[in-house]
C-alpha cells in the first residue's frame, strides 16, 4: 500500500495542467461554485469564503496523507481556472472519481480529459479494481464521460437532490 504526500503530484494532459488543491485556489473555486453548477451535485456553494475555508481546509490534510487528492484544473497557456477532479478512498479497491467544470468552460470537454487523467494516474499508482463514479441520472455529459471510458452502470445511490447512478469504470492505461 503507499502512503505518500501527494500534495507535490502534477498531472498534464495537451491542454491542461492538473496538480494538487492548495489555499491560492480557493477564491477562484468559490467563485465558480454556482447554484446552476451544483443542482446534479450532492452540495450546495457555501454562504460565504469563511464557510468555504471550513470544506477546503479539511482536505489539506487528507491530500498530505495521501487518503484522497482533489485536484484543479488549469489551462497550459493561461493558467486559467478551468474545473476540479477528486479521487477519494484511493487505498481501496474501488477509489471514487468526480469532476465539475466552471460554466464558462461546458462544452470544451475538459471534464473527460480531467477524469480521464486522473484515472490513468490513480491507475498506474494503486492499480484499482475499477473505478466509482456517482453521477446524477440526468446529467448527460458526465454519463458520456463514465461510457467513453468503459465505465458501466452498476447500481444507483440514495441523494436528496436527484436520482444517481454508479458507474464502475475500468482502469485506464
Amino acid at each position: 500500500m503507499i502512503h505518500s504526500d501527494l500534495s507535490q503530484c502534477r498531472l498534464n494532459t495537451d491542454r491542461l495542467v492538473i496538480a494538487p488543491f492548495t489555499a491560492a485556489d480557493a477564491d477562484e473555486v468559490y467563485q465558480a461554485i454556482t447554484p446552476t453548477l451544483t443542482r446534479f451535485m450532492n452540495f450546495e456553494p457555501e454562504a460565504s469564503p469563511e464557510a468555504f475555508a471550513n470544506v477546503w481546509q479539511a482536505w489539506l490534510p487528507l491530500i498530505r496523507e495521501g487518503e484522497e487528492v482533489i485536484f484543479i484544473a488549469r489551462l497550459h497557456d493561461t493558467k486559467q481556472f478551468v474545473g476540479m477532479g477528486g479521487a477519494h478512498d484511493l487505498h481501496s479497491q474501488t477509489p471514487e472519481l468526480g469532476i465539475w467544470v466552471k460554466e464558462t468552460q461546458h462544452g470544451n470537454g475538459y471534464g473527460r480529459e480531467i477524469v480521464h487523467a486522473i484515472a490513468i494516474w490513480a491507475s498506474e499508482r494503486y492499480r484499482p479494481q475499477h473505478f466509482i463514479y456517482p453521477v446524477a441520472e440526468q446529467n448527460t455529459p458526465s454519463r458520456r464521460i463514465a461510457e467513453s471510458l468503459g465505465g458501466v452502470v452498476a447500481g444507483r445511490r440514495e441523494n436528496t437532490k436527484y436520482d444517481c447512478v454508479v458507474y464502475q469504470i475500468p482502469p485506464q492505461r
